[in-house]
């Protein structure tokens, strides 16, 4: 598969002739769905085909679907799912439980997506939830301890990977001390290197071995004083690929967000030459869209080993009994946190 090194959004609910003519040209890797694409399953379907048949049946179509707060597909549609906060509360009480009730849920969505032709999850996060932070992450993490968070984060990940979606672990390495939203402002954590490798980057560690990975757009003063993770070589290298040691596939969070600054071209190249493979934009603009194309080059090296690498870990989805596996998701949630299933918890 011949890709440039970016995955793009499109505008809206069906690819318009300039977006096609775009797509056709620039072969970006991967496509990524938000709510202003979503409006039924057929249409989704329909959108994803038509997305494949210009770049290639091989490629990428990504959705933020974690449940709680992010969740692209839902009611009436498509089933809700509980917040990532929700199998912490179960694991709390019954640690082996939640990661039951967690691969259960990721498995569930694997099979939503999968209806659809989505392949690819940005889930799950090992971030950790801290107190004074922004609520940017608040319930969306699964805990406060990074062997807590590590476990549940790596049953969601199996769940997908049962489903036949591959799951993309975020935000390497670590949003959870954030004090300000990334997607309006650039977050600066002062944690010393000892806490922060103890404690944020330790959650990461034990799911290097994922074949997807995000980078956060937060400075770590004690690491970079002067770049965020997606921009910091230091920071990619040093940490990402050296002190947690993950070896996949690694894409920038959406660099269309006002964490970041610069024009997007130079955003583009500032990740690129910090060593992340993938550039991410996200708001279907076509004049920055084609400004990321112009930046991002034919996929080879490394870069293009890891990508290949991902997409060969695409799988047939394991054979389960679905109608029993949601019902035992939904009495689990119902019986731990006391709420109606598909509500946004």
């Amino acid at each position: 598969m011949i890709a440039r090194a970016f995955i793009t959004g499109v505008s809206g609910t069906r690819l318009t002739p300039d977006e096609c003519a775009f797509l056709r040209e620039a072969l970006p890797w991967g496509l990524i769905l938000f709510r202003r694409n979503i409006e039924a399953p057929e249409q989704v379907k329909n959108l994803v085909g038509d997305f494949r048949d210009i770049v290639g049946d091989a490629a990428a179509v990504l959705v933020d679907q974690e449940g709680g707060r992010v969740q692209r597909l839902g009611p009436p549609h498509w089933p809700g799912y509980p917040a990532g906060a929700v199998y912490g509360r179960i694991y709390d009480r019954d640690p082996q439980l939640a990661l039951r009730v967690a691969q259960a849920g990721a498995r569930l969505m694997a099979a939503d997506l999968g209806l659809l032709g989505i392949d690819v999850d940005c889930l799950p996060l090992a971030d950790i939830r801290t107190a004074g932070a922004d609520d940017v992450i608040g319930d969306r993490a699964y805990g406060e301890t990074p062997a807590k968070v590590a476990a549940i984060a790596g049953a969601l990940a199996a769940g997908l990977l049962e489903g036949g979606v591959l799951p993309v672990l975020k935000h390497l390495p670590g949003h959870g001390r954030a004090t300000v939203d990334s997607h309006a402002q650039l977050p600066v954590v002062d944690a010393d290197r000892d806490l922060l490798e103890a404690t944020d980057f330790e959650a990461f560690r034990p799911l290097a071995g994922l074949c997807c990975g995000m980078t956060a757009h937060v400075v770590f003063s004690a690491v970079d004083p002067l770049a965020p993770a997606t921009t910091s070589f230091t920071i990619v290298q040093k940490v990402i690929r050296g002190s947690i040691g993950f070896k996949g596939l690694l894409m920038t969070d959406d660099i269309s967000m006002g964490a970041l600054s610069g024009s997007i071209p130079e955003r583009a190249r500032a990740a690129l030459a910090a060593g992340c493979d993938i550039l991410l934009h996200c708001n279907g603009r076509l004049d920055e869209m084609q400004a990321v194309a112009a930046e991002a080059p034919v996929l080879a090296g490394d870069a293009q080993r890891r990508a290949l690498a991902a997409l060969n870990s695409r799988r047939t989805p394991i054979e389960c009994d679905l109608l029993g596996l949601r019902r035992m998701f939904e009495a689990a949630v119902v019986d731990h946190i006391g709420a109606a299933a598909g509500m946004v918890l």
